[in-house]
């Protein structure tokens, strides 16, 4: 790899470095009338539609790990993070506003990096970066941002309408994003441990799910799906922190209970073969890992095939019960694990 000069942020200042910022802004969104550039962005408000605005922050040392996270990477996993949310309404994401607090180690060539993937991502999900603010940091690199989007209120879809009697289903598969951080975790441990300087682990064997976790994609494909079966759910929302919490979540907003059978959930081959070399349950990962950003969902029994003309990925996992305060873990050997919901 070429040896090359890097600037420090101080040599331009942080104005500087909003104005390479300007550069990148995904797609151009005819519905924005002012982005980058003023005290604020302004969004004309389509006829009839809901505004949907979801934030998340995203911390050096405790949300991602730069020993093993490309720049460009995280920052599209940032915005993946971000506009989820927004699909997880049955909503289209228009824009996003992007907080950064930037450590002096850092240099403008690694941030305009991070942009580049904050742009890409845009562009893959046609929305535009309107704007945000840039500050120092004493010692880590923080990231929050903001995604907007709209919807007609006769679309959207909340957590809390679940009814008895509906099925619950996940889209894609689960666990895999856990099993690609257990691999780059084991693989940093063993670089501190060896103490190499130039440390390059052949990943190949893992790339399914080193990529979930470091490159996820957001189920743009599903809402599109929707659309075109005209399948609305009952309930809906994205998973970043395992099945059980979201389905949780589901039930307490519907007042509902749940029961989930493990044998059905989604898991690939290559997440079950991760959790046999660590020696760890694979069942743990789908229900508890997180950051997968599929879709759970709840439907209608006879909306099932009917979702299935447009959209075949996805699997049905359990239903929703009467039972109020109660989620029961079914695991098809005539045992069945109680969790309170409340």
């Amino acid at each position: 790899m070429e040896s090359k000069e890097f600037t420090q942020i101080q040599e331009i200042g942080f104005s500087g470095l909003v104005e390479k910022f300007k550069g990148f802004t995904g797609s151009k969104r005819p519905e924005v009338i002012t982005g980058i550039g003023d005290d604020s962005a302004i969004t004309k408000n389509p006829d009839g539609k809901l505004i949907c605005t979801s934030s998340e922050i995203f911390l050096e040392g405790v949300h991602f790990d730069l020993s093993y996270t490309p720049f460009h990477h995280l920052g599209y996993k940032i915005v993946t993070a971000a506009v989820s949310d927004i699909f997880a309404m049955n909503a289209e994401p228009n824009q996003v506003l992007v907080n950064i607090a930037i450590p002096n180690k850092y240099s403008v060539e690694l941030m305009e990096d991070l942009y580049r993937g904050l742009s890409t991502a845009c562009k893959d999900y046609n929305i535009q970066i309107t704007g945000g603010d840039t500050t120092a940091s004493h010692s880590v690199l923080a990231v929050s941002i903001t995604a907007i989007g709209f919807v007609e209120e006769e679309k959207l879809i909340k957590r809390s309408g679940a009814s008895e009697g509906d099925l619950i289903c996940v889209t894609g598969d689960l666990g895999a994003a856990l099993a690609g951080l257990r691999i780059l975790m084991r693989e940093k441990k063993y670089w501190q441990d060896s103490g190499e300087k130039n440390f390059s682990p052949d990943l190949s064997d893992y790339q399914y799910v080193v990529q979930r976790q470091l490159l996820p994609k957001a189920r743009t494909s599903f809402i599109k799906a929707l659309e075109k079966s005209s399948v609305k759910p009952g309930a809906m929302i994205d998973v970043t922190q395992g099945i059980i919490n979201e389905i949780q979540a589901i039930a307490k907003s519907s007042g509902c209970g749940a029961t989930i059978y493990s044998p059905a959930v989604p898991i690939s081959f290559e997440t079950r073969n991760v959790a046999d070399e660590m020696k760890e349950d694979v069942d743990k990962y789908a229900f508890y890992g997180g950051e997968d950003f599929e879709i759970l969902f709840t439907l209608k029994e006879h909306e099932v095939e009917k979702l299935k003309t447009e959209f075949e990925d996805f699997s049905v996992i359990g239903q929703i019960e009467k039972k109020e305060n109660q989620l029961l873990i079914n695991s098809g050997e005539d045992s069945t694990i109680k969790i309170d919901l409340y």
